[in-house]
């Protein structure tokens, strides 16, 4: 059902800002933490059956040096540095196997998938555990109240930051062009692109679709659907420390770096979707810097637009990059 606010009140959905003061010095000094420490990216290749794209087994450094999985896909026989699609998966889900993932290759685009630290055990298999000593190893969620009584500690901010030196990453190999580096993710993965968006100043492309982790505190009250429910059921316990809590996600809000973002981007919501309400993409659309469209399903739920999406955004890139 249509659950949320209409569509033309969506469209002018802008709530204020509720950033905490110091939210640019937190992220600035945490990718400061970590900018001494060598990306180190290696790309092994590895012989999955197929003729067409060539595939690479990835690990590079990630959040204080964690070493972070990922695959990167690309056309074989390219004769120059290729546009780069870096990808980030929704929540539960990992890295997956190649074949699962050759949409943006088949396309001409060089493709980086990066494994989300700790997941990777409910949808699709992931091989990073969250910690470089492979203590936490992937598991099924819960990820949302994961050390969130403080910033410094909360999940995210290693989820981020491996994102970020993704980019480095990608960036690294003789076969991408680093000036031509989009990223894109559903649901966390939309969460994470619009994380990116507003700490990497120099992207081609934005492309988050129904993106999760926005607006977060409102999201809370409007939906009783998982992964936000962690959050509700995190908070009816430990009741003393509700605004802790609260101020920790702010940290990680996604509305709050599309309010840094500059990159053109393309968003997508589901007009019926209960997971990531259309209240939460709206806020985080609306406070976009850059230039920025929106493509909106009436009739869909968190599945968004699927392929129809997916088209949308190959004529998205096809666009900037003829530009």
């Amino acid at each position: 059902m249509l659950f949320d606010l209409p569509l033309e009140e969506l469209q002018t959905y802008r709530p204020a800002l509720q950033e905490p003061d110091d939210f640019d010095w937190f992220w600035q000094n945490t990718l400061k933490e970590n900018h001494d420490i060598p990306v180190d990216a290696k790309f092994n290749p590895i012989d999955v059956g197929l003729t067409l794209v060539d595939v690479y087994d990835v690990t590079f450094r990630g959040y204080q040096g964690d070493r972070v999985k990922g695959w990167m896909l690309l056309p074989k026989k390219t004769s120059k540095p290729l546009p780069c699609v870096v990808e980030f998966d929704g929540y539960g889900g990992g890295r997956g196997h190649p074949l699962e993932r050759l949409s943006w290759s088949i396309s001409g685009y060089a493709h980086f998938i990066m494994d989300i630290r700790g997941q990777g055990s409910s949808w699709r298999s992931g091989d990073t555990p969250d910690a470089s000593t492979g203590e936490l190893t992937p598991q099924f969620p819960g990820f949302m109240t994961r050390g969130v009584l403080s910033p410094d500690t909360y999940y995210y901010r290693r989820v981020f930051t491996d994102a970020v030196r993704s980019i480095e990453a990608a960036r690294s190999f003789p076969r991408v062009d680093p000036g031509k580096i989009a990223v894109t993710g559903g649901s966390q993965g939309g969460g994470i692109t619009l994380a990116v968006s507003g700490l990497v100043p120099d992207l081609l492309a934005v492309m988050p679709d129904v993106p999760f982790l926005c607006h977060m505190r409102k999201a809370t009250e409007i939906t009783n659907e998982y992964p936000y429910q962690e959050i509700v059921n995190f908070c009816k316990v430990h009741r003393d420390k509700v605004e802790a809590i609260f101020k920790t996600l702010s940290y990680f809000d996604g509305v709050h770096f599309s309010a840094r973002a500059k990159a053109p981007a393309l968003f997508s919501a589901g007009l019926m979707d209960e997971i990531c309400p259309p209240r939460t993409v709206f806020a985080a659309f609306n406070h976009y810097q850059g230039e920025k469209e929106i493509r909106t399903y009436p009739y869909n739920q968190h599945e968004g637009g699927q392929v129809t999406q997916h088209v949308e955004k190959l004529k998205f890139m096809k666009r900037l990059l003829a530009e």
